[in-house]
């Protein structure tokens, strides 16, 4: 456990200090300048002279004001503990102690974070679920069927290559020409995003038996549907989690991308929200929070895995 964990924490921590060592020439343009307005003496000449000048040379010739990067209201790059402050108050703060959380009225605040990342899981499930199904249907007809494997591979192939960014308000556009709205067209763009790693893994799990293996399936008489039940989907299970755990991610990320254009909710709203009115350390906590959530649903599918591989009596 300790080898397990120390590692992690040797990594964190290095990112921490990183984190706040970055924070300072980022931030250190307005620093100087609010000091400068606080009537302190500044090294950098005027605010016009400043923007030509190194954020280091700014950091290292102001040491006395340098620091105070890390305590801004609204700075380009937000302290850890500023996001962390963040978290807290959006979550917490909010569902805990806030007149619209939880623990006043009943249910969560739509200003909680707690709120916006359900939003978002929810259309992440239904997608990946969506996505997952496709993948592998796609999958047993490109094992089983030349043209499909011909055709639709490649297809597959090539939709990974449309921007998302670009794809989503279209189909967020189209899906609202015929009245569908809400949590569908989100978990739509989950799926396209979702479905590709599922069909790749699969195609390769389905395909993992040897010859020797179909060979001895064939002197069995089994048909077709038997020796896929019996051989090859039993086969493919590491391969489908290996994708399911990168296709839930996946699908994470396409729902945040489908909430920019909707703006009803989500962490995606969140963030864009936070980009128009400046709140940088909003746009960091919704973004720590997406991360979290990333987290938990990899392990999930982890902890999917071992229990599945342990009931078809496979080490795990």
């Amino acid at each position: 456990m300790r080898r397990a964990v120390l590692p992690v924490l040797w990594v964190v921590m290095a990112l921490l200090a990183l984190w706040y060592v970055a924070a300072i020439p980022m931030n250190i343009r307005e620093v100087v300048t609010e000091a400068e307005r606080g009537g302190a003496e500044v090294w950098g000449g005027t605010a016009a002279e400043r923007q030509d000048r190194s954020a280091w040379a700014l950091a290292l010739r102001n040491p006395s004001v340098a620091l105070n990067g890390w305590a801004q209201e609204r700075p380009r790059l937000p302290a850890p503990h500023q996001v962390a402050q963040e978290l807290y108050a959006s979550t917490i703060g909010e569902e805990v102690f806030g007149r619209r959380g939880f623990f006043q009225t009943g249910e969560l605040s739509n200003r909680s974070l707690v709120y916006h990342a359900g939003v978002t899981l929810g259309a992440t499930v239904v997608g990946f679920l969506i996505g997952a199904a496709a993948g592998v249907l796609l999958a047993i007809g490109i094992v089983h069927n030349r043209a499909m494997d011909m055709s639709v591979m490649p297809w597959a192939v090539i939709s990974q290559t449309i921007p998302i960014v670009a794809l989503a308000p279209m189909i967020i556009v189209v899906m609202n020409s015929v009245g569908v709205q809400g949590l569908l067209p989100k978990a739509v763009i989950s799926a396209y995003l979702s479905f590709f790693p599922v069909v790749v893994g699969m195609v390769k799990g389905l395909r993992a038996p040897d010859r020797m293996q179909l060979d001895q399936m064939h002197t069995w008489s089994a048909t077709q549907a038997e020796t896929l039940w019996k051989l090859r989907l039993p086969a493919s299970v590491p391969y489908l989690f290996a994708s399911l755990k990168i296709a839930i991610a996946a699908a994470l990320v396409g729902t945040i991308v489908g909430e920019l254009p909707v703006q009803r909710g989500g962490l995606g709203a969140r963030m864009l929200a936070g980009s128009y009115y400046g709140q940088t350390t909003q746009i960091w906590a919704a973004l720590l929070m997406a991360a979290v959530l990333a987290a938990f649903l990899v392990w999930l599918m982890g902890w999917l895995e071992r229990r599945t591989l342990r009931a078809m009596g496979v080490p795990a």
